[in-house]
């Protein structure tokens, strides 16, 4: 109902029936114009993808940011924990946390950065490589049911048009 009292959506569609209970609130909402704004619906699909991931992640005591940690520590590409922190938009203290964490599990370790003695690189020890395929499948797993809705192609397109939103720098 609007504040007039009428039953009427957003767009000014007379009828829509009143729905109660948490799913009806959320439901209703789907026409606000808040639902239609891209920074909003990226921050959302973000909130979504991650909380599925978080809860399925939880089963190896990871988190995505510690996911993620991991990944670039496995990626071979020797990351300094200035990268990690740039790179995922972290602030440091953040990323020292995350690689104090995983560094206990046994699942990396810093070593002097060889460009600059000044810092560290987070490299993966045998553990944290086992420990990250097993979390990436779990991973691609939740990533399937976020995207369910969409066809392959589609996936692709949207990893394609994020990526170049999210570096456009």
């Amino acid at each position: 109902m609007t504040e007039t009292g009428s039953n009427t959506s957003r767009n000014g569609a007379a009828g829509t029936s009143l729905q109660t209970g948490p799913q009806a609130g959320i439901e209703r909402l789907y026409d606000s114009e808040l639902a239609g704004e891209t920074e909003f619906l990226a921050a959302r699909a973000r909130s979504v993808g991650s909380r599925r991931a978080n809860e399925d992640l939880a089963a190896l005591d990871l988190k995505v940011r510690s996911y993620s940690v991991l990944s670039l520590a496995c990626s071979g590409l020797n990351p300094s924990q200035r990268e990690l922190a740039e790179f995922l938009s972290l602030d440091p203290s953040q990323i020292v946390a995350l690689v104090d964490q995983l560094e206990k599990r046994g699942a990396v370790k810093r070593q002097a950065d060889p460009r600059d003695r000044r810092s560290n690189i987070i490299t993966a020890t045998a553990a944290g490589k086992r420990l990250y395929a097993e979390a990436a499948a779990v991973v691609a797993a939740a990533s399937d049911t976020s995207l369910g809705a969409l066809s392959p192609d589609e996936r692709e397109q949207l990893r394609s048009l994020l990526r170049r939103v999210a570096f456009a720098d």
